[in-house]
């Protein structure tokens, strides 16, 4: 089956991915105060230690306030990382559903990555507010979310189509994945800006003659152009800086075919092994 022809298979079943993410975010929400609570203060949370952290360490952060800083960071960050965990753990956790009816299994990762939609807007809502707090006001650049959601959306797949493929096979991939997720945060500009990134390799060239070879194997994280472009439309007032961004966006373009090659393979072994 070509990339088209799945494509088409998921389009055709469009109805039933829109009623299971209504589903997901019924059930997740109804009577689950707490649990709505946790996920909007979940970014506060964390943008609230980093703050702390940096007060400690207390490096340059450039002269946005840092809370605003780390905030625009988390948008785009707990996405992610939610996404991908959810993603994985998507085909397992509905496993019922598969030894009774056939439809694209692939409708599983999107949903788990659409519903996160709900919470993004709540977040970034609150960062409206606190941009209006500290004198900072929306601008149309604010129009490159749309686009930087696509592409946020595109990543997130490209590591759960496979993570949910074999997940199924090997379930300690769900147990592995937080410890992965960990690492990948500190590898992107979450704490810091993407300035002290490039001031010590690109302008300092603290790593030798490595210095510009390692600027650009950060920048194939994918996460580390899209958190810098969120920051910079929101924040700066300014367009994406492409730059950045071009490593992982040849990456994802490269890992999201192969994941979902991965997919679609495992895709005939999923009744039995489930």
């Amino acid at each position: 089956m070509s990339l088209i022809q799945s494509v088409q298979g998921v389009w055709k079943f469009r109805e039933l991915t829109m009623t299971l993410v209504w589903k997901e975010i019924v059930v997740r929400y109804k009577q689950a105060y707490l649990g709505v609570a946790l996920s909007i203060l979940k970014p506060l949370l964390l943008t609230l230690m980093f703050t702390l952290l940096r007060g400690l360490i207390n490096f340059n952060t450039g002269p946005i306030p840092y809370p605003l800083l780390t905030f625009a960071a988390m948008l785009p960050w707990v996405f992610f990382q939610e996404g991908t965990s959810q993603g994985v753990n998507s085909v397992v956790g509905n496993a019922t559903l598969i030894n009774k009816i056939y439809f694209p299994r692939e409708i599983f990762p999107i949903v788990a990555v659409s519903t996160k939609f709900v919470e993004l807007g709540i977040d970034l809502l609150i960062l409206v507010g606190m941009m209006l707090c500290y004198g900072y006001y929306p601008s149309v650049y604010m129009l490159w979310v749309f686009p930087l959601l696509i592409y946020l959306v595109l990543a997130t797949l490209s590591v759960c189509m496979a993570g949910a493929a074999l997940n199924v096979f090997y379930r300690d991939v769900s147990q592995l994945l937080p410890v992965g997720i960990s690492m990948v945060m500190y590898a992107s500009p979450v704490l810091y800006p993407l300035s002290m990134v490039k001031e010590t390799l690109l302008v300092k060239q603290s790593a030798g003659a490595w210095s510009n070879v390692l600027y650009y194997v950060y920048t194939i994280n994918p996460m580390a152009g899209l958190i810098d472009a969120f920051q910079k439309v929101i924040l700066e007032r300014r367009a994406p800086d492409l730059e950045v961004m071009w490593c992982g966006m040849i990456f994802v373009t490269v890992l999201l075919p192969v994941s979902y090659t991965i997919f679609k393979r495992a895709e005939a072994y999923f009744s039995d092994v489930i």
